[in-house]
């Protein structure tokens, strides 16, 4: 968020809220509110404390934490990560694995994380060391802020209002060809390409297709895996993935939907304008357990609208399907089905093994959308933009 969004708006019994463009804000206490447009150190540290606690799976900040750190740091630091460690503790992570064993530095670790643990009570972030709904709150209003600080100074998030028009959309700027309709081939374009090239035969690479100007309303509904090994900063990235999606597709009137799998399906919000829910929602989302996306599929089919709408379901994965007999094959199947119910289907795979990027190739064909595949946690929202931006 700019310091241009955030903008001191009253609610009839005289709370602040923070106001984001077009939508009701986050509604926060008076005081906490001033805590972060003034960029609190404590406050901001406090909700990213907890968006860290729910990354590495944990819907409670951790009582074991310090007797752990002292019966062996590394472990401590694979279970807990060291981001968590470091907001409770206080100190670098190096120089706490320096002195976890010098008794005088224990004494002082441990009352500094009761102290810190008190002061989040005495706020009311914590319930015994159960995090809060205004905990919750605190936290989605900081990924929030983190991701469109991020995006808003490179151009990424926009807003920009459509016209309805054919439902194939118009003929505008040319892109690479991709499995689009044959009639939507750029044949001049496509033959000066293959005549610069030197090229006596055009090849599919030379081919470029008409990027189409918005077909009307569309529908998004963002995928997240949230099985255990997305844990720690590959679900904070996808999280923030989808904060921009959905605060790019709903400032552009589009409507986005949340599905969040593991080994079943976890969450649901249908597609939605609703900003605000689409956050709470994404921000507490945990790291569990194995992937079914087959199920994924078949239970998107239904979170959309009937209609002559565009409709799009963006996956976002590090892994193979795990759940099922034949997995591979059940996920396939699915793909086709939500194909032949309008559906197109495009996956960002992170980190995938070979015959995990050969699977997601074959969905996407089916789903006529595209794959993304990185290695680069830091790329992910620019790529889920790029595929909401390819459907628009």
């Amino acid at each position: 968020m700019v310091a241009g969004d955030r903008e001191r708006t009253k609610t009839r019994a005289g709370e602040e809220i923070i106001e984001i463009p077009g939508k009701p804000g986050f509604q926060l206490e008076q005081g906490l509110m001033h805590s972060v447009l003034e960029a609190d150190k404590d406050v901001m540290d406090a909700g990213k404390l907890f968006n860290e606690s729910l990354n590495q799976g944990f819907a409670v900040i951790p009582e074991n934490i310090f007797e752990d750190m002292v019966k062996s740091y590394s472990l401590a630091e694979h279970v807990y990560g060291p981001k968590l460690i470091r907001l409770l503790g206080g100190y670098d992570n190096n120089y706490i694995k320096k002195n976890i064993h010098v008794p005088e530095f224990q004494k002082e670790l441990k009352e500094k994380i009761e102290k810190k643990l008190e002061e989040l009570r005495n706020k009311g972030f914590i319930k015994r060391n159960s995090i809060t709904k205004k905990g919750l709150e605190l936290a989605s209003v900081i990924v929030y802020i983190e991701e469109i600080e991020k995006l808003i100074p490179k151009g990424f998030a926009g807003g920009v209002e459509r016209k309805r028009i054919h439902v194939h959309g118009t003929k505008h700027d040319v892109k690479e060809y991709r499995k689009e309709r044959y009639k939507d081939i750029a044949v001049k374009k496509s033959v000066k390409r293959a005549i610069r090239r030197g090229h006596k035969n055009i090849t599919g690479k030379d081919l470029l297709a008409f990027r189409k100007k918005s077909k009307g309303k569309c529908f998004i509904v963002y995928a997240l895996d949230a099985s255990g090994s997305m844990k720690g900063e590959k679900i904070q990235n996808c999280k923030r993935a989808g904060i921009a999606l959905a605060y790019s597709a709903i400032n552009k009137k589009d409507d986005v939907g949340l599905v969040v799998f593991g080994n079943v399906i976890r969450e649901t919000l249908k597609p939605s304008n609703d900003f605000v829910k689409i956050i709470k929602e994404i921000t507490r989302v945990r790291a569990a357990n194995e992937t079914d996306i087959a199920s994924t599929i078949r239970h998107s089919i239904d979170m959309f609208p009937k209609g002559n709408f565009t409709k799009h379901l963006i996956i976002i994965s590090d892994a193979m399907p795990t759940i099922g007999k034949n997995p591979e094959q059940q996920t396939l199947e699915a793909a086709g089905l939500a194909r032949n119910n309008g559906i197109t289907i495009s996956v960002v795979g992170i980190k995938l093994d070979k015959k995990g990027k050969a699977l997601a190739k074959k969905v996407v064909e089916i789903g006529s959308g595209r794959l993304y595949a990185t290695r680069n946690l830091e790329n992910i929202d620019r790529m889920v933009l790029e595929d909401y931006n390819e459907i628009t």
